[in-house]
């Protein structure tokens, strides 16, 4: 299927304060419920194996740049923004319904919009994996291959304790933080990588996108979207996928877990390895959550030879 209309991204970037070379993508629009504009990228070749990276939070489609970059030159490579994300709209709470079947239906909408026919593999991050699964178990025919990265797509591990950090968040003092002083995002650029700190460009670009009260909209309600207990709205949905999580079992799945991620760590790559006994492992004991900043060096060229 043809691409949609590019749009150049350089006055965009250059208000923001992201140098261009970090981000040398051209972007495309896709209109989503209510009329919001949801930004992807769709690097590659049209007829090329298609690959859709799913970003999570506080991140955006900045997070698979080296990645793309590694594999556009064969592969067809979809990464959208979430709405309130990266460099799509972000609406108030009157537009837009910040839950996780919100996301669910957004992604189904692009991949129907973009690539309705064919083989997807899958490449999964933090909310990403839920979102991602969510998505695969009702699509499996379309499901090629899956790359898993310090995600969930089950409730909290029995073994797991909700961690400190993200209770605050859920509370007003933790939502004036988020809003107010971009908490979040700072926090997250800073502490989710473990191998020397990020450049200070590639800090800014993280968290450029989430400027102001309104802008932070969304990292503040995926934590609250966090699912917990049956009464929580998203809830039915990850439930649901756990209960369908047996129809991936045959796809080729890679699991690449940085065990230093203060949230996804063994607890929860040992709920993955339970529900796929079959997928090939790779543990990072010294990397974080931001483990493809962490393990770069290793992880692109691995992730391309699993998807080739």
């Amino acid at each position: 299927m043809s691409k949609a209309p590019a749009v150049d991204l350089s006055a965009r970037l250059a208000e923001l304060g992201i140098a261009r070379e970090l981000y040398p993508f051209q972007a495309r629009e896709l209109r989503v419920r209510g009329g919001l504009r949801l930004s992807y990228l769709d690097e590659g070749p049209e007829d090329g194996p298609v690959v859709v990276m799913v970003h999570g939070n506080p991140t955006w489609s900045f997070f698979y740049r080296e990645l793309v970059l590694r594999l556009r030159a064969t592969h067809r490579c979809i990464v959208p923004d979430h709405i309130g994300m990266g460099l799509s709209d972000k609406p108030g709470d009157d537009r837009y319904d910040y839950t996780l079947a919100s996301r669910v239906e957004d992604l189904g909408t692009l991949i129907e919009a973009v690539a309705p026919m064919g083989p997807v593999s899958l490449v999964v991050h933090d909310w990403g994996g839920m979102i991602g699964t969510a998505w695969a178990v009702d699509h499996v025919d379309r499901v090629a291959k899956m790359v898993v990265m310090n995600t969930a797509a089950f409730p909290l591990p029995r073994s797991k304790r909700f961690p400190a950090p993200l209770a605050l968040t859920r509370t007003p003092l933790g939502a004036l933080l988020v809003r107010g002083g971009n908490a979040f995002a700072r926090t997250a650029a800073r502490v989710c990588v473990t191998k020397g700190a990020l450049p200070s460009d590639v800090r800014r670009a993280y968290t450029a996108p989430y400027r102001s009260w309104a802008d932070r909209i969304a990292t503040l309600r995926f934590v609250e979207d966090i699912p917990l207990r049956p009464s929580d709205r998203a809830y039915r949905v990850v439930s649901e996928t756990e209960g369908k999580l047996p129809r991936l079992a045959d796809k080729p799945m890679l699991l690449a877990f940085g065990l230093r991620d203060f949230v996804f760590d063994r607890h929860f790559l040992a709920e993955w390895e339970r529900h796929f006994p079959k997928a090939e492992v790779m543990r990072f004991a010294d990397a974080g959550h931001y483990v493809l900043e962490d393990e770069r060096d290793v992880l692109l060229p691995k992730i391309a030879s699993f998807l080739t």
